[in-house]
């Protein structure tokens, strides 16, 4: 009965410090929960900017592709074949030895 003597009174005490813990917790989960969604709307938004972009130039490389623009490959692949070859002509010639 000692043991049971001392917390009859404490009782109100421990419920209303009880009571403040659990609201406090409640209101920080409130405002974690509140932080969280505000955090993914921003990375929503900037997620369907990014593709936004990305279908514009999917856009455009189907454009290219479907226009003609597939030969751009091999139009780039003369441009070098040509530049080595000019690259080549300019080089002095290697000196003979005797």
């Amino acid at each position: 009965m000692g043991d049971l003597g001392i917390l009859v009174p404490l009782a109100p005490f421990l419920m209303v410090v009880g009571i403040v813990w659990v609201k406090s917790h409640a209101r920080l989960e409130a405002k974690r929960i509140a932080a969280t969604a505000e955090n993914s709307a921003e990375k929503a938004a900037q997620y369907a900017s990014r593709i936004a972009e990305m279908e514009d130039r999917i856009r455009v490389l189907e454009r290219i592709v479907t226009d003609g623009g597939y030969n751009v490959a091999s139009q780039i692949e003369a441009l070098r074949d040509t530049r080595r070859v000019e690259a080549q002509l300019e080089a002095p010639a290697p000196k003979e030895r005797v």
